[in-house]
């Protein structure tokens, strides 16, 4: 569903994003200007694979997910996005169609930037150009390190390595996993059900390396978390926990 921004708001909103941040006035009215504003409800579709990439996406508020699809129909889930980030621009770059499928995992709001301009964005910013590349070469060893997990025999150890790629130092030294993925979605991501998801999170809090804060996810024992995904640990036996406890 298309939105409506009056400009001064969409540079206001535009110059917060992380791409956009330090951009002269003039450039930065001139995208304001050029883009549409579309509110995506959950899980509906923002974009999908093969279709032509027309335009740079914003994401400006909400949480989307990245998807793609095996041979076998089964959806695999290549990445989040959360606010502040762009994507979109392969298609940019080199004209094809578009490389995955992408859905909102919350509402969410999406600006979109038309090839035409995201191109002399690109020409008449090299700081913007210069994060692009950047972004692309960030991405790239992503997919590398995803592939890489996806390729783990045990589904327990695929949750436990993506967890670990989700943490983040939070102030104070904290290791978090800001609004982690949903039992489905987290599924979807390590290719295994939502069974084998909710044990494998089970084995972490019960021996508390992890534990659920509000919207997030405090990782108590970072070392042990990376020896689960490394390790293929199983389960601490009950007695264990029942001591930690």
């Amino acid at each position: 569903m298309k939105s409506q921004i009056d400009l001064p708001t969409a540079v206001l909103r535009l110059g917060k994003l992380p791409l956009l941040a330090g951009v002269d006035k003039e450039t930065l009215g001139k995208v304001a200007a050029a883009v549409t504003w579309r509110e995506v409800k959950k899980r509906e579709p923002v974009l999908f694979k093969g279709s032509s990439g027309d335009h740079l996406l914003f994401l400006v508020e909400g949480r989307l997910q990245v998807l793609d699809v095996t041979e076998s129909g089964r959806e695999i889930g290549l990445n989040l996005l959360t606010a502040g980030d762009y994507f979109g621009e392969l298609s940019i770059i080199d004209g094809e169609p578009r490389s995955a499928s992408v859905i909102a995992m919350d509402n969410s709001l999406v600006a979109l930037l038309p090839k035409a301009q995201a191109w002399e964005l690109f020409r008449r910013d090299p700081l913007v150009a210069e994060r692009v590349l950047l972004g692309l070469a960030r991405k790239l060893r992503n997919a590398s390190i995803y592939q890489t997990i996806l390729c783990l025999p045990n589904a327990s150890q695929r949750v436990f390595a993506l967890l670990q790629r989700l943490c983040k130092v939070a102030p104070g030294g904290l290791v978090v996993i800001d609004f982690p993925p949903k039992q489905q979605e987290l599924a979807i991501m390590a290719n295994t059900s939502r069974e084998t998801v909710s044990r494998a999170t089970k084995v972490l809090t019960d021996a508390r390396i992890v534990e659920k804060d509000n919207h997030r996810m405090i990782v108590r024992d970072p070392k042990a978390l990376e020896r689960f995904a490394l390790n293929d640990v199983v389960a601490p036996p009950l007695n264990t926990v029942a001591r930690r406890k």
